[in-house]
């Protein structure tokens, strides 16, 4: 059983400390704390402002007024103006913001201050071409260093930024794309997974030819033979470092970065749905999700500038997002590129002891393949703190000791939290505590209120006081509304109280 050591969970503990100075209150434990960020929504919205140390050239004049239903979309901080891209490069230091591998083998280490002069390369690149506020830049590409550049840089301007997953066939990949008119196309010549390797090119042309929007094509070249490829039919293609050459003056400088002050409200991320009930919906984020993810990782992962992430959502997973804006924790965040057991039965964890790994994000058919074929490794790896399981709940037969138990005890061997968690393309929350407490199936992190409702009148359809709140579908892992027609299948979790990481809206 895990056991929390004393120092463990120190930002949630000095966060608690300046809520309990500042509203002199009293908190005996974690749930206390718990209680208070639902009962006083916008106190507790505006401490974590502040204590995020976000930048921002204006501060809100209100969190948000708590007499508008959640479905008429009540805005947050209102008045603030602000920029994602200027929060994610807050850190200039020469630490270690990226560590970009794969099945390739290959290492590169990219630090806060290459970070910024690289973002700051690709944005002038962006804003010469005539990328504006508003504008749409999809990508499809796997776990790589070049995506977060080009969202980094999209989003300094203000553009808006959306992601398939890179195996997605042209026609879903057009599914999503249609609807928001792109005016530009990063993504890659090939991709690697599971020693397979794709040529993305025959599908970007179908792609491109699908969306009459696109301006402009950007392909990263995958390895050093890729610049001899021909690419001439695709219309208004080139590579990534042809496109670059525009961002750089006649004397060899480099304009310096500006960045793009937006409200909360307007859109940053596209997020997708399944597409399992029709067409896939894009939701559109604004820069707000970024507060949710601070406050899971940094308060509820105990994330800080010490921490390193492995991370293994290529774009288009919601989990991207949440991994790409790591960098505003100012930790390190290790990205792996294809399958991770291909070079030899430990590679994977090899890398966790080689690069000193602290948290660990594993999705639940990587936890399914490595037991699978008995890749197990014999060290303790002492230096983990936290084993993230996402995407699929793993039960309570899981916890009395299946296969994935066994996988993730012989490898931890009690060191680091194990934890279950999964989100939705409509928001990425996490369930869980910080302090020491019982292990308890099913909590909630901070300003969530999680229930298990027993009737389906209890999931708020009809006129009841919960009517129309939103609940997770555990069977499709998404959340629907209830309306007044009986859903096909009651599930056991429900979100009682507005969330800010929920989308501001449909796009279009």
């Amino acid at each position: 059983m895990w056991e929390p050591t004393d120092n463990y969970g120190k930002a949630i503990k000095k966060f608690k400390k300046i809520i309990e100075d500042k509203y002199n209150i009293k908190f005996d434990n974690f749930w206390d704390l718990h209680q208070w960020s639902i009962d006083y929504i916008p106190e507790f919205w505006a401490e974590l402002w502040e204590f995020s140390g976000i930048i921002y050239s204006k501060k809100f004049d209100k969190v948000i007024d708590l007499s508008i239903p959640l479905e008429n979309r009540p805005e947050w901080f209102t008045g603030a103006k602000l920029n994602l891209a200027e929060n994610l490069l807050k850190f200039r230091d020469d630490r270690i913001a990226l560590i970009a591998t794969g099945e390739h083998g290959c290492v590169e280490k990219i630090s806060y201050a290459e970070l910024y002069k690289e973002a700051e390369l690709y944005a002038a690149a962006f804003r010469k071409f005539g990328l504006k506020k508003g504008d749409v830049v999809t990508c499809q590409m796997s776990n790589r260093k070049e995506a977060i550049l080009g969202m980094i840089a999209v989003t300094s301007i203000g553009g808006i930024w959306a992601g398939a997953l890179p195996l997605l066939g042209a026609k879903a990949v057009l599914n999503r794309f249609q609807q928001v008119d792109p005016k530009i196309f990063l993504t890659i010549d090939q991709v690697c997974q599971d020693k397979k390797r794709e040529d993305m090119l025959p599908k970007i042309k179908e792609i491109t030819e699908g969306l009459p929007s696109l301006e402009k094509v950007i392909i990263v070249e995958s390895n050093e033979k890729s610049q001899s490829r021909d690419i001439s039919g695709i219309k208004n293609s080139c590579f990534l470092k042809d496109f670059l050459r525009l961002g750089v003056n006649e004397d060899g400088s480099v304009p310096q970065i500006q960045f793009e002050q937006i409200s909360f409200s307007d859109p940053v991320f596209v997020s997708y749905t399944s597409g399992t009930t029709g067409l896939p919906k894009a939701l559109v984020h604004g820069v707000g999700y970024l507060f949710p993810v601070y406050r899971d990782f940094e308060l509820h992962f105990d994330t800080d500038r010490d921490s390193v992430w492995y991370s293994m959502s290529p774009v288009g997973w919601a989990t991207w997002n949440c991994f790409s804006s790591l960098i505003f924790t100012g930790s390190t965040v290790l990205l792996f590129d294809g399958s991770p057991y291909f070079l030899t039965p430990t590679y994977f964890w090899d890398l966790i002891d080689e690069h000193n790994i602290s948290h660990v994000f594993i999705p639940s058919s990587v936890v399914d393949e490595l037991q699978k074929r008995n890749y197990v490794p014999s060290s303790k790896m002492g230096q983990v703190q936290k084993v993230w399981q996402g995407f699929c709940m793993y039960g309570l037969s899981a916890q009395a000791g299946t296969a994935r138990r066994k996988t993730a005890a012989a490898a931890f061997k009690g060191a680091a939290r194990s934890q279950n968690a999964f989100g939705t393309y409509f928001s990425m929350e996490v369930k869980e505590s910080k302090e020491k407490q019982p292990v308890v199936s099913g909590r909630p992190a901070t300003k969530l209120s999680i229930k298990r409702p027993q009737t389906y009148k209890q999931m708020g359809a009809g006129d009841g006081p919960h009517a129309g709140k939103w609940y997770f579908k555990a069977a499709q892992r998404q959340i629907l509304q209830v309306g007044g027609t009986e859903p096909k299948q009651v599930s056991n979790l429900v979100l009682w109280c507005k969330c800010k990481s929920l989308p501001i809206k449909l796009y279009g």
